[in-house]
């Protein structure tokens, strides 16, 4: 497979955008990743260890592009837009399950859109937005440790804390 971060930059410069290493390093930070969504401000934070001036503007300007030259995909996660990288077309049309809590993506297929034209007839489908919410096994099992009551509780009884009963 060739480089996400490699392929990206050649692809931008063939259509006339500047190299810099800001954007090369943005990429990289979706590259190390590809599966998780990242809201802006996630990729500012990781970026300012390298590039300590870079702001929240550049890094949104920058996503926003890479998601008109679908580079990156982009979805809304409690109301802020969250990125990825885009999925690799050999997987051909699918939606995705997202975890609201650690933004980790899964891959969902269902049938094929043109299914609904039936029932809308007289009008167009031009496009859709389909995706699963909620908590992967992982972030489950987190959330179900927080509520478990600690050992020194004295309210056993009436809690909202699970005891394993």
């Amino acid at each position: 497979m060739v480089d996400f971060v490699k392929a990206s930059m050649n692809y931008l410069s063939e259509l006339g955008y500047k190299y810099t290493k800001r954007r090369a390093d943005m990429l990289a930070v979706f590259s190390d990743d590809p599966l998780h969504y990242k809201s802006a401000k996630e990729v500012q934070q990781t970026l300012a260890k390298d590039h300590p001036s870079i702001s929240f503007d550049t890094v949104y300007r920058n996503l926003r592009l890479f998601v008109e030259l679908e580079l990156l995909e982009e979805s809304e996660i409690d109301g802020g837009m969250v990125f990825r990288q885009h999925c690799d077309p050999i997987l051909g049309h699918h939606h995705h399950f997202i975890c609201t809590s650690c933004g980790g993506t899964v891959p969902v297929r269902l049938g094929d859109i043109s299914q609904y034209q039936e029932q809308l007839e007289g009008y167009l489908i031009q496009s859709h937005v389909f995706q699963l919410r909620g908590l992967c096994p992982d972030c489950r099992k987190k959330a179900a440790e927080k509520r478990k009551c600690p050992d020194d509780c004295r309210k056993k009884d009436s809690c909202s804390h699970s005891h394993n009963r």
